[in-house]
């Protein structure tokens, strides 16, 4: 996906879609698990949907249910880039972090190319305030540097207060490459 140039530039996200999304961040926060699914308070998936020069179009959320950074190569790899631009957290940076599972990841882009949908982008709660983020309604620098170069959007869900959930949608997870999301 290429970031739209045109200054009228929008994402069209399906209340059903964003309804999806927020159920599974609040379900997460809640302590509901579903078998198999990994037993901590993070909610991460992954959008399909297409896109043109002025309009992204959300058509499926695909939510995720395991985190390969708990085992092998991919938690030395992300307890590395944790180290290097994570922030101290109420959450132990070993226990920071979502990697998609492979096997998750060819079924979701199985599942997208049947309904004739592209990976545009993923989401992901924020549930912590900061000190100097109160809202954490952006991506941290540790996210900045995860999306680097992947052509996809970054949906951050900002469950700080779960009654009022905040979602923003950023190119690569650049602050400067917001997008403005339209509920449709």
């Amino acid at each position: 996906m290429r970031y739209p140039q045109s200054k009228s530039a929008a994402i069209h996200l399906p209340h059903a879609c964003l309804s999806e999304m927020i159920g599974h961040c609040r379900r997460k926060l809640q302590g509901v698990y579903l078998p198999g699914e990994g037993q901590a308070p993070k909610a991460f998936g992954l959008v399909g949907g297409t896109s043109n020069s002025t309009i992204v179009t959300v058509g499926t959320i695909i939510p995720l249910f395991r985190n390969a950074r708990e085992c092998g190569d991919q938690k030395r790899t992300m307890d590395l880039a944790m180290n290097r631009h994570a922030i101290a957290s109420e959450t132990p940076l070993e226990k920071r972090g979502w990697v998609a599972e492979q096997e998750e990841l060819d079924a979701a882009l199985h599942t997208l190319q049947s309904q004739g949908l592209r990976l545009i982008g993923n989401y992901h709660l924020h549930r912590v305030a900061w000190p100097h983020d109160s809202k954490r309604d952006t991506p941290t620098e540790l996210d900045t540097v995860l999306s680097k170069n992947s052509r996809m959007l970054m949906f951050i869900i900002a469950m700080v207060n779960p009654d009022a959930p905040i979602i923003r949608a950023f190119f690569e997870g650049d602050h400067a490459l917001e997008l403005p999301i339209k509920i449709i």
